[in-house]
């Protein structure tokens, strides 16, 4: 902190050369319980601490947010990893150098099929795979974003089960608000969606759960707050308040059960998720049911802190997204994997903005994972991994 400036709890960039750049702070979102750190930032004002007023600001679609941060009309936004590094590398929309801030939550999606497979005898991914093999009709499984998180989740899923989610069944983008009611209406059979929409689903009557997206990647990261590399060149104050803020709400969300029922009831809200606060707050908790009669506390809910576990934006989680499409042809050659997610991933922002909010900080930008098919991913050889599954979108990688 430079000599005469305020020094406030975390040592807050308030006044004099760290003031921000820019004091409200356009944060675009989708309903999803995963907003829940940028809402209670704003609501509960931990923003204000940083010298900055976050404007939480409703989307309708992934490619609207992406759209509008493009064109500056978004400061940054609750979006998901895979789209960030489709902008970066100019596949699903315009290409346009982009920034990771932080990772925002892990854990807390999920695969829900429908009412129409179980009455065909699937109920989970082994008799999945034999109706689809058998061909007696055409599959269609919906995603929220080509290149983002859901994506790359029902594909992992679909393989691993021996269903090549190219040329076997048919995907389709539809925005997540809407999963529920396109199974009502037959127009997918199944799809992968950020929560409270799968436990929608169950209670509307029209679907199942098969997985979390934690049963696929154990503390997998999900949701980050991205925005412009332009951005963060001009705001570079204010992009480090706004992580130490989020890091606030985060840590608030973490804290206690009775903070995460707060947090539920203020997101229910028509201005954010507009739902039933007990469909948000079920799974916020961790209370899992799948529709089929299974009731249970998950192991690893969804996580918005874990004293900075999960914030941290790792390299090999940038890394992962573009392995995986290379994987399904959305890239046609190997990026150079690791300068692509040193420079998207803006690891010093977050250090500096840790270190305000005393949060810790790992000391690698690399972690290694096991995945639910066993397959181990540390970020080492990323272009080996991509080509390494028997299931792709080709059936080989050139």
């Amino acid at each position: 902190m430079a000599m005469g400036s305020p020094v406030i709890h975390g040592a807050a960039w308030l006044a004099g050369p760290d003031a921000p750049e820019k004091r409200e702070v356009r944060i675009g979102f989708l309903p999803l319980t995963d907003c829940a750190s940028v809402v209670m930032a704003a609501v509960k004002n931990f923003d204000e601490k940083y010298g900055i007023k976050i404007i939480p600001t409703k989307e309708a679609s992934w490619a609207s947010v992406r759209d509008k941060l493009v064109s500056g009309e978004l400061d940054a936004a609750h979006v998901l990893y895979g789209l960030t590094y489709g902008v970066q590398l100019g596949i699903g929309g315009p290409k346009k150098d982009m920034a990771v801030l932080m990772c925002i939550n892990r854990n807390g999606q999920g695969i829900t099929l429908s009412e129409r497979l179980r009455g065909e005898g699937v109920v989970e991914g082994t008799s999945l795979a034999r109706r689809v093999a058998a061909g007696e009709r055409p599959y269609t499984f919906a995603q929220t974003f080509p290149t983002g998180t859901h994506a790359m989740w029902l594909y992992y899923w679909l393989a691993a089960y021996g269903i090549n989610p190219i040329r076997d069944v048919r995907t389709v983008t539809v925005p997540p608000s809407q999963m529920a009611e396109a199974m009502r209406v037959g127009a997918i059979d199944g799809c992968c969606v950020g929560e409270p929409w799968n436990q929608q689903a169950i209670i509307d009557g029209v679907g199942f759960s098969v997985a979390a997206s934690q049963d696929i990647w154990p503390d997998h990261p999900e949701k980050v707050i991205g925005t412009t590399a332009e951005w963060v060149v001009r705001h570079p104050n204010s992009a480090r308040a706004l992580v130490a803020a989020l890091l606030e709400a985060g840590r608030w969300l973490d804290a206690s059960a009775a903070n995460r029922r707060e947090a539920a009831e203020t997101i229910a809200d028509s201005a954010f998720v507009g739902t039933d606060v007990g469909i948000i707050l079920a799974r916020l908790l961790g209370r899992y049911e799948d529709g089929l009669g299974r009731v249970w506390d998950d192991e690893r809910p969804v996580k918005f802190c874990a004293d900075g576990a999960v914030n941290f934006p790792y390299l090999s989680d940038g890394m992962w997204f573009m392995t995986q499409q290379r994987r399904w042809g959305l890239l046609d050659s190997d990026p150079d994997y690791l300068a692509v997610a040193r420079a998207v991933n803006r690891v010093d922002i977050y250090r500096a903005a840790a270190r305000s909010a005393g949060v810790a900080a790992p000391d690698s930008a690399l972690r290694s994972s096991i995945l639910f098919d066993g397959v181990r991913w540390d970020g080492s050889d990323p272009q080996h991994y991509a080509r390494s599954f028997p299931v792709q979108a080709c059936s080989s990688l050139n």
